[in-house]
């Protein structure tokens, strides 16, 4: 990786570095390297034990927002939080972090963990403004639970909603630590600065360490607003930092949703309608209750009005094992009444689509005349594509142990990226209040959106409360292809007025695709303009319509969301516009940006595409302009090449992010064989390099098996 700073006076929100990724590029030197983290795997009981030998000396600081307060802690029931990993600790303002006076920090991570760092990312930025030890660290998942605030982990917002509050948290650490030093030594806090792990006077040279400051720390107030670390003090973020969870993770210790264990646990699977909103009319369970091992057939309730995250309803069968609970429901008979989407076909529906595409949609985002400038060019280019339905595929399978007990109680450990809607829904599917529900939160064999969509989580706490014990629910790969949330498939029609020069003077963008609403809202037919909205293009005419289509299946997040297909769609155009043209393709992206400059009308009442403040992240064009240009030059842009090969290049904006990306290629016997793709990304602070570096080499594999090999076909629903 390469970063390359840049003039902080041009973008004073951002640290811009931009990374262009290079197999075998060098890690950190060992001598600068973090040491390696401790992470303790702490159940509540541990963490208890561990500060119970500290009375009065463990305190807990650092608000975030949406966070419990000690006295809303308080309001929240007389018994402690369910996951209250600091419920009965002697001084709790906050719930994230905690010292004792071994010196033992305990960090508490509220977000899901499924690969893209954010665990390790907190764990750097709190300690880095707490100035503690990496090797004195203790991260603890947290379970889900309203204390921690907004726990839903997607958007790729983990960082960029938590980074400046965890950053105070830490702050908040160090500033009372000083505090309680100077206190101790009756001197000014001015005269006290901390190392790694304690307080050092400045003028004596004596030194304390925290764990010996917990105490008299636990008495002090909890500063507002204390001061940050200037960047070039930070000592963990921004440096490449191995997972905390990398080493429990290859030797197999860590704990995902599957590997959870219970006495007198059983083990089920559904047998679901092959059409979404299919219900059962008839089964036979004789054959499948003789199957070695099952103990049990239960019907499942489809589920009424839109889908949403409720559970699909069908067949449950719960065994001794998977693998008989899988046996038991081949065996099963049912009949099934499909319903109304049984006649969706994938090439039917690719047929309505295209025809939609090719007429006048609902104007989302309109800038001069581009009726005017289309009928007026010299030349009118245009291109339609279509992008296939797909599933997110990752390579853990929904699963969810569920224990409905007999006072009424649930208990859960489920791999989800939204803990508190599975509590919730959990909570719904059997009537009780969500008070009454424990979700643990287990690391994420991957997600990529689906497990945002929880609707396993009270699917497998009806199978319990049916059953009447604790019930590992699996679904298989094949159960994962074929009830999913699905990426729609989308149909885009382009225009490009060119003038008398070569000049684009018009731009039309129209795109159809059925949209994430109707899984939650009947009858909803317009998809968003995510990644077609922001469009940066200095032409004088720009217009972006939507085309109305149904949904016949769940639809659902899949990274980057409704950018997967419009980044596609304006990066092919872009290339076929510079073929038609007769342009270089990086040129004519440089073109079309114009120079560079803040992009205010995509920013209407001060708020961007996702919600973001024009204050601190305004759109520029310069940051798409700079990873272009890294892009090709780290690709080698403009060299002659072999024939049968090429190279194209795309840009995009997403979630505050700019990439570009350089695809080299080869065409042999009729197929095409990829043998390079260069990435850069600008996406401002850095916590953890290793993990930027990581989610676009996964981004690399994710797209480029999507777009060759992913198409989800359907056939009679």
């Amino acid at each position: 990786m390469f970063p390359i700073e840049m003039d902080p006076e041009a973008y004073p929100a951002h640290t811009r570095a931009v990374y262009g990724i290079e197999t075998g590029s060098p890690r950190l030197p060992a001598t600068s390297r973090p040491a390696t983290v401790r992470v303790l795997n702490c159940s509540r009981r541990d963490f208890l034990r561990s500060s119970a030998t500290a009375v009065g000396s463990v305190f807990v600081l650092g608000l975030l927002p949406g966070c419990a307060t000690p006295a809303e802690m308080e309001d929240l029931g007389s018994k402690p939080p369910p996951s209250g990993l600091m419920g009965e600790a002697e001084f709790h303002p906050n719930v994230f972090i905690a010292l004792n006076s071994d010196g033992d920090v305990f960090l508490v991570n509220s977000r899901s963990e499924m690969g893209q760092g954010t665990k390790t990312g907190m764990t750097a930025t709190l300690a880095d403004e707490m100035d503690a030890d990496w090797e004195r660290v203790h991260v603890v998942q947290a379970d889900g639970h309203p204390m921690y605030g907004p726990q839903s982990t997607g958007g790729s917002q983990s960082v960029r909603l938590f980074f400046q509050d965890w950053r105070k948290a830490g702050a908040t650490a160090r500033a009372m630590l000083v505090a309680a030093a100077a206190g101790t030594w009756e001197v000014d806090e001015s005269e006290c600065e901390t190392g790694p792990h304690l307080v050092r006077h400045k003028p004596s040279g004596r030194e304390l360490s925290y764990g010996a400051l917990a105490a008299a720390a636990a008495t002090l107030p909890v500063p507002d607003s204390p001061s940050l670390k200037a960047r070039d003090q930070w000592r963990y973020i921004g440096k490449p930092l191995h997972g905390v969870d990398n080493h429990a993770i290859v030797t197999g210790a860590a704990e995902f949703g599957a590997d959870v264990r219970l006495p007198d646990l059983k083990f089920a699977v559904v047998a679901r309608s092959p059409v979404l909103g299919g219900r059962v009319v008839s089964f036979d369970d004789a054959a499948a209750r003789q199957v070695p091992g099952v103990l049990g057939v239960f019907e499942i309730p489809a589920f009424s009005g839109a889908p949403g995250n409720q559970a699909l309803g069908g067949i449950a069968v719960v065994a001794e094992n998977t693998w008989a609970a899988m046996k038991g429901r081949e065996a099963l008979e049912i009949q099934w009444n499909p319903g109304p989407n049984a006649v969706f076909d994938s090439d039917t529906f690719r047929a309505t689509l295209l025809d939609t595409v090719g007429k006048p949609g609902r104007v989302e985002r309109e800038q001069g005349d581009v009726d005017a400038a289309l009928a007026s060019a010299a030349r009118v280019v245009e291109s339609t594509y279509y992008t296939a339905m797909l599933e997110h595929a990752p390579m853990e399978p929904p699963v969810t142990l569920a224990w409905v007990k007999e006072d009424g109680t649930c208990e859960a450990w489920c791999s989800t990226q939204s803990p508190q809607a599975a509590r919730n829904l959990m909570a719904e599917a059997l009537g009780i209040d969500a008070d009454k529900v424990t979700l643990h939160m287990t690391l994420v064999g991957g997600a990529f959106g689906r497990k945002g969509l929880p609707d396993f989580a009270p699917e497998a706490a009806l199978v319990s409360k049916a059953f009447g014990g604790p019930v590992l629910l699996t679904w298989s790969r094949e159960d994962s292809t074929r009830h999913g949330y699905y990426h729609p498939p989308s149909a885009q029609h382009f225009k490009a007025a060119i003038d008398g020069d070569g000049r684009v003077t018009g731009w039309l963008h129209r795109t159809v695709y059925p949209p994430i609403a109707a899984t939650f809202t009947e009858g909803a037919e317009y998809g968003g303009i995510q990644g077609a909205r922001a469009t940066m293009w200095a032409v004088p005419n720009l217009r972006i319509e939507n085309g109305a289509a149904k949904a016949h299946v769940r639809i659902g997040w899949l990274r980057s969301v409704s950018a997967v297909h419009h980044g596609f769609g304006i990066g092919a155009f872009v290339g076929e516009l510079a073929h038609e043209l007769g342009r270089d393709q990086k040129d004519l992206w440089l073109e079309l940006l114009g120079p560079d400059r803040v992009v205010d009308e995509l920013m209407p009442g001060g708020r961007g595409p996702y919600g973001e403040s024009a204050d601190t992240h305004a759109l520029r064009t310069g940051r798409l302009r700079g990873v272009i240009e890294l892009a090709a030059e780290e690709a080698g842009w403009g060299q002659a090449l072999p024939a049968g090969q090429g190279m194209g290049i795309s840009a995009h904006y997403s979630f505050w992010g700019y990439s570009a990306f350089v695809v080299r290629v080869a065409v042999e016997a009729g197929r095409v064989r990829v043998l390079r793709v260069d990435a850069a990304i600008d996406c401002g602070t850095i916590v953890n390099p290793d993990r930027v570096r990581a989610q676009q080499e996964g981004a690399v594999v994710f797209s480029l098996t999507h777009a060759l090999h992913s198409e989800i076909i359907v056939r009679e629903g």
